[in-house]
């Protein structure tokens, strides 16, 4: 399969055309950006650890039924996608409060939730990727009332897989956001990419924090957690 031209750059991949046009090539980065890009800098291999994670977790998720745009992993940095129609909105999934919705509501972070929360936002880096309630995601025709209830569903079984899947590394999946389109063939389908860039992992005995928030808050050894993350993930 041939490489061709670049079809979007953004904070932590780029992606590719082939000369498949059902495939895309998607590349990952060591840049790494926070609050909405005011914060830059770079992670050392942290392409290389989200690439591999990425795919060994859309593999686990496509073995328990979830439909993913994932094909093959081509080297450390690369691997080949399924070109989707992506939604657009994004799916946050938050199974404790923490982040900015902590700030936002004026919570502890960390706070227990009495139930799972989905959160949607537009996907707009120039407005900040706003928050949508069900009704604006109506009102605006973004998603139909039908599939938007798709997309909750099977949030909802993505959600119960990786929490499960991450507890059995002693690790507490505390949020993660999920990106979401269609296949050729009209399937609602996962995309984007699954690793510490897009969710919050804590230990499960010390409550350390094992993903991007290290990179936020200047918590010290970025690098060393993103692969310490991803040997707990490959652990059989």
């Amino acid at each position: 399969m041939e490489t061709r031209e670049q079809l979007y750059e953004g904070k932590a991949k780029t992606l590719y055309a082939t000369d498949d046009p059902r495939l895309l090539v998607q590349h990952f980065k060591d840049d790494a950006t926070a609050f909405n890009a005011q914060k830059r800098g770079t992670i050392h291999d942290k392409g290389v650890v989200n690439n591999r994670m990425s795919e060994y977790l859309f593999r686990y998720l496509e073995e328990h039924g979830i439909h993913t745009h994932f094909v093959e992993r081509t080297d450390d940095r690369r691997m080949v996608v399924q070109r989707l129609t992506m939604l657009p909105i994004e799916v946050i999934v938050r199974n404790r409060i923490a982040g900015s919705l902590a700030k936002r509501l004026g919570v502890a972070e960390g706070t227990a939730a009495k139930q799972r929360i989905i959160e949607f936002s537009l996907k707009s880096d120039e407005l900040g990727d706003p928050l949508l309630t069900d009704d604006h995601i109506l009102a605006l025709g973004l998603v139909e009332a039908a599939e938007l209830a798709q997309v909750k569903e099977v949030t909802g079984r993505i959600a119960d897989l990786l929490t499960a899947f991450f507890a059995e590394r002693g690790l507490e999946l505390i949020d993660f956001k999920i990106e979401l389109g269609h296949d050729a063939d009209g399937r609602l389908t996962l995309g984007d990419e699954i690793c510490p860039d897009t969710m919050r992992l804590w230990d499960m005995a010390t409550g350390e924090k094992k993903d991007k928030d290290r990179f936020r808050h200047d918590l010290g050894d970025v690098e060393e957690t993103y692969q310490e993350v991803l040997a707990r993930v490959l652990a059989d």
